[in-house]
């Protein structure tokens, strides 16, 4: 039985927490594309960060930030230009834009996270960023988590927001998520930007250390296309307005309090993984019998990030050799006589050998999950309880892990073939 349950109100659902999302005229659409999201006090802040070469501003910004002093009051994000690539005078930009919001919201800039998205190599457009500020400060409320999950969205399809709640020394807790993401979405952070909000007093280290655990199996378990991004930012704050005692090291509420926040982080990655530019299905790959947790997560991601086995997906095609291939080149020993594989319910390989099974069953099992996945809920148009499940196990250890991914589609290769033009 799970110790939290769903509730309603996303990043804003925490107490002492309030957000906006406006457009400001910084994409060429003319859609929502600044947020933000503010705490009434000062809040515990962790992040986790792309983990490629070529950094966006926000990112060196940040985590030069986190280092100094692991708080926050305020995350500011647009979308349009990623600021990334842009030089020194991107750095400029980001600090310029900090200024000019701590000087609105009357806080001290250093209280201030950024994040970008949008096309590499283009800078803020920064008049229209500032001309945007007042009105986003004035909109800001405690009712305002789906305009900012908009605000922060470029390709995405849907918006992706979650809230849970708990109890903690006989009082709620509650942890508020948004995330935005559809392309370059591939393990180790991609081009997804997550924000999570909590309630309750954690203490900094502890707070990060739950953050790094929960990432490394929820957001660096999905891929899209196998393109890490430069923006990548996962922020999480917790600013104590629950009132509960601080928890300060691991035990019975810390851990209750991590499982939450790994929950909230695996339905935001899964959302993600649903919502991949093209795709038509969720993809979730379970590993067993590894050695140990991570060999089981490594072996999940190959085969996640295939592009034969997710082309074979969109194709309908039960064509579990695609799944063997990429179990084999993960990175991970195992004896190739102990592999199994299943779609679905479909036994497709035991004891490494090929199993007869019904070709146009497993393939009709494709079409009803892909159908599945889509509502007829405009609001929430895709769904994620029914995903292309692949099971595979390598052997008798006790390591198992999960990731998820998406299909890849005719549609995929258009809309990044016109991205820019």
């Amino acid at each position: 039985m799970t110790e939290w349950r769903k509730i309603e109100g996303g990043i804003t659902a925490p107490k002492g927490y309030r957000s906006a999302g406006i457009a400001a005229g910084l994409k060429p659409s003319g859609l929502p594309d600044l947020a933000l999201i503010v705490s009434d006090v000062d809040a515990i802040a962790a992040g986790v960060f792309t983990t490629n070469q070529v950094k966006a501003a926000c990112v060196q910004y940040c985590q030069d930030r986190l280092q100094i002093k692991p708080t926050a009051r305020a995350i500011l994000c647009n979308a349009g230009q990623a600021n990334a690539s842009t030089g020194a005078q991107g750095m400029i930009d980001a600090l310029e834009s900090a200024q000019f919001l701590a000087q609105s919201l009357n806080i001290a800039s250093d209280t201030i996270l950024l994040a970008s998205t949008g096309v590499i190599g283009q800078r803020i457009k920064l008049d229209a960023l500032k001309a945007g500020i007042p009105k986003l400060v004035a909109d800001l409320s405690e009712t305002g988590s789906a305009a900012t999950a908009k605000a922060i969205t470029t390709t995405d399809l849907v918006t992706k927001a979650i809230a849970l709640e708990t109890t903690i020394a006989d009082r709620p807790v509650r942890i508020g998520g948004i995330s935005k993401g559809s392309g370059m979405i591939h393990p180790n952070m991609a081009t997804m930007l997550a924000f999570v909000t909590c309630d309750a007093a954690v203490s900094p280290h502890l707070w990060q250390q739950m953050l790094s655990r929960a990432a490394d199996r929820s957001f660096n378990q999905i891929t899209v296309d196998g393109d890490t991004s430069t923006n990548d930012s996962l922020i999480a704050l917790a600013n104590g307005q629950s009132r509960t005692p601080a928890i300060t090291e691991m035990g019975a509420e810390a851990e209750k309090l991590e499982a939450m926040l790994t929950e909230v982080c695996i339905y935001l990655a899964k959302a993600i993984a649903r919502d991949g530019e093209g795709a038509t299905c969720l993809i979730e790959v379970r590993v067993s019998g590894a050695p140990d947790d991570e060999s089981a997560r490594k072996i999940a991601r190959a085969i996640a990030g295939s592009s034969l086995t997710k082309s074979a997906i969109f194709g309908r095609d039960p064509n579990w050799g695609r799944i063997a291939c990429a179990a084999g080149y993960a990175g991970v020993l195992f004896d190739q006589e102990l592999l199994q594989i299943q779609l679905g319910e479909f036994l497709l390989m035991q004891n490494g050998q090929p199993l007869p099974f019904d070709r146009a069953a497993a393939s009709n099992y494709l079409k009803q999950q892909a159908a599945a996945s889509v509502t007829s809920d405009p609001d929430q148009p895709q769904s994620l309880d029914h995903p292309v499940i692949i099971s595979v196990s390598i052997g008798n250890g006790s390591g198992s892990g999960k990731a998820w991914g998406c299909d890849l589609s005719y549609d995929y290769v258009k809309i990044n073939a016109e991205y820019t033009t």
